[in-house]
């Protein structure tokens, strides 16, 4: 009986929840389309290794080890030593303004490890899919040479260069449009039971034995009565 009230609850007030699904769906595409910027993602790829004489295979302990190396490569690839070398190159060659420090494009930049592997992946994003290449493609290099010079690495190679992206990964405006749909939907729910416990009038026999503790001995139907219409008239 409970979940039937609380049904009909709803039901009574659906339109309450409909309006609010519908202003939170329509202000999260307005912001995604039209305040937030679109976010573009490229990466490169690179192989760390060592060379030795009768190298055949790839160690255990040269994968473990690399593992641990990660954060390493991270560092040195958001170090100053790095990023500014890359802001000179590309200023240099005229695909970056004057006024990008190392802050802006360091916040923007990933290391990873491919899985059981030694290849690296230098993941950039940029609102500029133009720019996100480049700057993936200028890290590669410098890194290059870079991790040779401080860690003494001997075999390190670009294997996939950055393409410049197709669509933006953010704002994601499906997945965005749904959760907002259903923090809408959670509102509603809220609302349209707030309003219910505020309200305090009578409705039916059960509100009156409910609030006024009284037996309900009997109930009168709400009969319309309708005049009929005719050259004579009538009660």
């Amino acid at each position: 009986m409970e979940l039937k009230g609380y049904l009909n609850i709803i039901k009574k007030r659906i339109w309450i929840i409909i309006i609010i699904m519908l202003v939170f769906i329509t202000s999260t595409i307005l912001i995604d389309v039209f305040i937030k910027k679109n976010i573009y993602e490229t990466n490169a790829t690179l192989y760390v290794g060592k060379k030795t004489e009768q190298q055949t295979a790839i160690m255990y302990d040269d994968l473990l080890m690399s593992q641990f190396l990660v954060k390493d490569y991270r560092e040195i690839m958001k170090s100053r030593a790095v990023s500014e070398k890359v802001i000179y190159e590309l200023k240099k060659k005229g695909k970056l303004e004057a006024n990008v420090n190392t802050s802006t494009i360091t916040d923007n930049i990933d290391v990873n490890l491919r899985n059981d592997t030694r290849i690296i992946e230098i993941k950039v994003k940029n609102s500029n899919p133009e720019r996100a290449k480049d700057l993936a493609n200028e890290f590669a290099e410098v890194f290059k040479v870079k991790i040779k010079e401080l860690m003494k690495v001997d075999n390190i190679e670009i294997i996939d260069w950055a393409q410049v992206p197709d669509n933006p990964t953010k704002p994601e405006k499906k997945r965005d449009a749904v959760l907002a749909g259903f923090i809408g939907l959670l509102t509603g729910l809220c609302t349209i039971f707030f309003l219910e416990y505020l309200d305090n009038t009578i409705k039916t026999s059960e509100d009156v034995e409910k609030y006024l503790g009284l037996p309900v001995v009997g109930t009168i139907p709400n009969v319309e009565c309708k005049k009929k219409e005719g050259n004579n008239g009538g009660k």
